[in-house]
């Protein structure tokens, strides 16, 4: 955790069963013995948000080969607006973060012990917030963990996935066929579909989607109008997305009922779409109950685990020093 509004690495804090370190990354200028931890591939490294993290740690010699992104899970199952690690407590624990030292001066020396247990805080926390997720939401977990492997598919789209294509889709297209990789127009169908097949990461999942809109591949809409009901938010946002770039009318029956979804990164896609389809949709009074918070109205596992969400909340209380 940067703890820093500039980003820069004041305090790294790991957290495991039972224990909790907080590494003053100011006074301890090589941690690259750290990589004996993050850099093993057998070990999972948590992160809430792990863009920034990821590109902190890197800039001090920090190289994660195997990580789990739990604020982008959350955001799977629960949207944007419902993915903080604070939002995800209340959620889950009942819990109210308290983020009063959140924009504190974290590079002053030395710090108060109420600073270094907030920074132990979050560690600990994050790793109960894990805990439930892979008890009730172990799929996103899956589909948001990451080894730095390389998924299956076809050369000229793996720019695309990445975010690190320079060129227009039009322009990688065409030198794709000039030096041979691509051989007509059907491969490109068929490239897209089988990629659409085999990955796993939501993130690529849904690049991809934006991929075949922008190609306009209409031949995949039915590979595609399935993921409308993809448990992942994410993804049935980005598949609402690619139909309607795509101008599929047909899809309009399909996508009216995503303006009832509890996820509002879901209802707003629908409604783009349904808008790019020439079709004033009616929006859908707000979700029934209280799901405005981005819950789907699915319930979780099996309701009558109260001793095992009471455990937790009793554990949470320990670390907290509230017991």
């Amino acid at each position: 955790d940067s703890q820093s509004p500039s980003h820069r690495l004041s305090l790294l804090q790991l957290a495991i069963e039972r224990h909790c370190y907080v590494v003053d990354t100011l006074r301890l200028h090589d941690l690259t013995p750290l990589n004996e931890v993050v850099a093993n591939h057998a070990i999972t490294v948590l992160l809430h948000g792990a863009g920034s993290d990821l590109r902190i740690m890197a800039e001090r010699g920090l190289t994660v080969a195997h990580y789990c992104d739990l604020e982008a899970a959350s955001r799977s199952i629960f949207g944007q607006q419902e993915s903080s690690l604070a939002a995800m407590l209340r959620r889950a624990f009942n819990i109210r973060l308290d983020k009063s030292l959140q924009r504190t001066d974290w590079n002053r020396r030395p710090l108060p012990p109420a600073m270094v247990a907030y920074a132990a805080r979050d560690a600990e926390m994050t790793l109960a917030l894990y805990s439930w997720l892979n008890q009730h939401y172990g799929w996103a977990l899956k589909m948001h963990e990451h080894t730095n492997q390389l998924e299956p598919v076809a050369a000229w789209i793996e720019p695309f996935l990445n975010g690190t294509s320079s060129v227009s889709v039009e322009t990688a297209v065409a030198e794709a066929k000039a030096r041979g990789i691509i051989q007509d127009d059907a491969q490109i169908a068929s490239d897209c579909r089988t990629a659409l097949l085999e990955l796993k990461q939501l993130m690529h999942r849904s690049r991809l989607l934006r991929l075949i809109a922008d190609l306009t591949l209409v031949q995949l809409v039915p590979d595609i109008e399935p993921l409308l009901q993809a448990p992942s938010s994410d993804e049935r946002a980005a598949s609402a997305r690619a139909l309607g770039r795509m101008g599929v009318r047909e899809a309009q029956p399909l996508l009216q009922p995503l303006l009832q979804d509890p996820v509002h990164d879901v209802r707003k896609s629908a409604q783009t779409a349904l808008r790019n389809l020439g079709r004033k949709e009616t929006r859908a009074p707000g979700p029934p109950s209280r799901l405005i918070d981005g819950a789907r109205s699915w319930t979780i596992g099996e309701v009558g685990n109260l001793d095992d969400d009471n455990d937790w909340k009793a554990r949470l209380r320990t670390m907290m020093g509230d017991a």
